[in-house]
C-alpha cells in the first residue's frame, strides 16, 4: 500500500545529509564540549559552527543564538524568564488565544503562580490579530508581548513586524514562536525587530530533542533551568552536540532550498485545494486564503467527525492530522479554530494536511483518488447528514 505522510506540522523525517552530519559525534567525536581536551574542543568547534550556520540564517549574530531542547523549552524559557526579570517593571502579558499549549500553557503558570494578568487577544474569521485591538491592550505595565509568527494548524501568517514596531515604541519585549516557519519563510530577526523567538529543530527535517531561543542583546532574562556555565549562562546542561550538528546542517539545508520548496508546496496545496472543492460539496478552507503558509491545508468537512477521516484515510496510507499533535486526544474542538468562529461541529470535522519538499503531484493525485469515496462514505453514515 501507498504511504502518503502529509503531517510535516507535526514533526518531520531527519534528513540523509542531516543524519549523515550527526552520526560521527555519537560515538566518534563523542566529547564534552566544555573540557578543554582536544576531543572536547573539536565537539565544542562543531557546535560554534552551528551557531555560525543558525545565526546567518536568521540575519543575527551566532552569539544570540540559545540552544535548548525544542521549541516548548525556547517560548517557556522566553516568557517565563522575561516574566520573572521583570517583575519589578509590571506583571501584564499580552498573547493571542490561538498559540501553540507552549505559550497558552506558561502564560497560565505566570497567571497562577507569579500574579500576572495575561490578555489573550481575539483573531478574525482567518485566524489574524487586530493591530488596534493590541494598541489598546497595552498597559504601563505590560512587559511582553508573545504572538506566534505562523499558526500550526491553519498556517496563517501575523503581522509580526507590525506587531513588534508597537512593541519597541512601547518599550515592551516581544516574542514570536517562530517554529513553524523555520525554513519556509525568510526570518531575518534584526529587519523584524523581534526581541526573542523560538526554534525547533525536527520542525525543519532536523532531529526531534533540539531548538533554539534567539534572544536580542540586552533583553533581560532569568535561566529556569540551573547548573554549569553553558549557553553563556542562559542555559544549564551539558550540549546535545549531535543534535545541534544536525539542526545546523538541516537549517543551512532549509535555508538553501527555501524558494524552490515554497514554489513547490504552493503547487500542491493549489491542486489540493481546488481539486477537492470541486469532487466534494461543503468543504470550507480554515485560515488565511492567501497569507498562510504554503505546506498548510486545514478543511473543514460538514456532517464528519476529523479523527473518523483519519482513521480512514490511515487505512489507505495517508497520514494527515486534526489539528496540533500536541492536542491530540482531545475530544474538545480545536481552540484555534474555535478562536476563529468556526462553529463547534465545522471545528470537530476539520482535518489539516501539511506538506513536505519529498511529497509530489502523485501524490496529491492519490490522495484525490482516495479522500472523496472515504468523505462520502462517512457522510452516509452521519447521523447529522
Amino acid at each position: 500500500m501507498r504511504q502518503i505522510y502529509l503531517d510535516h506540522n507535526a514533526t518531520t523525517p531527519v534528513r540523509k545529509e542531516v543524519l549523515d552530519a550527526m552520526m560521527p559525534y555519537f560515538s566518534e567525536e563523542y566529547g564534552n564540549a566544555s573540557s578543554v581536551y582536544s576531543m572536547g574542543q573539536k565537539a565544542r568547534q562543531k557546535i560554534d559552527e552551528s551557531r555560525e550556520l543558525i545565526g546567518s540564517a536568521l540575519g543575527t549574530e551566532a552569539a544570540d543564538i540559545i540552544f535548548t531542547s525544542g521549541g516548548t523549552e525556547s517560548n517557556n524559557f522566553a516568557i517565563k524568564g522575561v516574566a520573572m526579570a521583570n517583575l519589578n517593571k509590571g506583571r501584564h502579558v499580552i498573547t493571542s488565544n490561538i498559540e501553540h499549549p507552549a505559550v497558552l500553557e506558561p502564560c497560565r503558570f505566570i497567571e497562577k503562580e507569579l500574579g500576572f494578568d495575561v490578555t489573550y487577544l481575539p483573531v478574525d474569521k482567518y485566524g489574524v490579530v487586530d493591530l488596534d485591538e493590541l494598541k489598546d491592550s497595552i498597559r504601563k505595565d505590560t512587559i511582553l508581548i508573545s504572538i506566534m509568527f505562523a499558526n500550526n494548524e491553519t498556517g496563517t501568517i501575523q503581522p509580526i513586524k507590525e506587531i513588534a514596531k508597537i512593541a519597541r515604541g512601547n518599550k515592551i519585549y516581544f516574542h514570536t514562536d517562530a517554529a513553524q516557519v523555520l525554513g519556509k519563510l525568510p526570518i531575518d530577526v534584526e529587519e523584524l525587530g523581534v526581541d526573542l523567538c523560538s526554534f525547533s529543530g525536527h520542525k525543519v527535517y532536523g532531529p526531534k530533542g533540539i531548538g533554539a531561543l534567539y534572544l536580542r542583546k540586552g533583553v533581560k532574562i532569568i535561566p529556569f533551568q540551573h547548573g554549569g556555565h553553558h549557553e553563556r549562562n542562559k542555559r544549564a546542561g551539558t550540549e546535545n552536540v549531535p543534535g545541534i550538528v544536525g539542526f545546523g546542517k538541516a537549517v543551512e539545508i532549509a535555508d538553501r532550498d527555501m524558494k524552490k520548496n515554497d514554489a513547490h508546496l504552493k503547487k500542491l496545496t493549489k491542486k489540493m485545494w481546488e481539486e477537492l472543492s470541486k469532487e466534494l460539496k461543503e468543504i470550507y478552507l480554515n485560515g488565511h486564503p492567501e497569507n498562510r503558509l504554503s505546506s498548510t491545508l486545514n478543511i473543514s468537512f460538514r456532517y464528519i467527525e476529523g479523527e473518523s477521516m483519519v482513521l480512514n484515510f490511515d487505512m489507505k496510507g495517508i497520514y494527515a492530522s486534526t489539528g496540533s499533535a500536541c492536542t491530540s486526544g482531545s475530544l474538545e474542538p480545536s481552540h484555534v479554530l474555535t478562536a476563529m468562529g468556526v462553529p463547534p461541529d465545522m471545528a470537530q470535522g476539520s482535518v489539516r494536511f501539511s506538506f513536505g519538499y519529498e511529497n509530489t503531484e502523485e501524490d496529491v493525485d492519490y490522495c484525490l483518488a482516495e479522500i472523496p469515496p472515504i468523505v462520502e462514505k462517512l457522510r452516509k453514515m452521519s447521523p447529522l447528514c
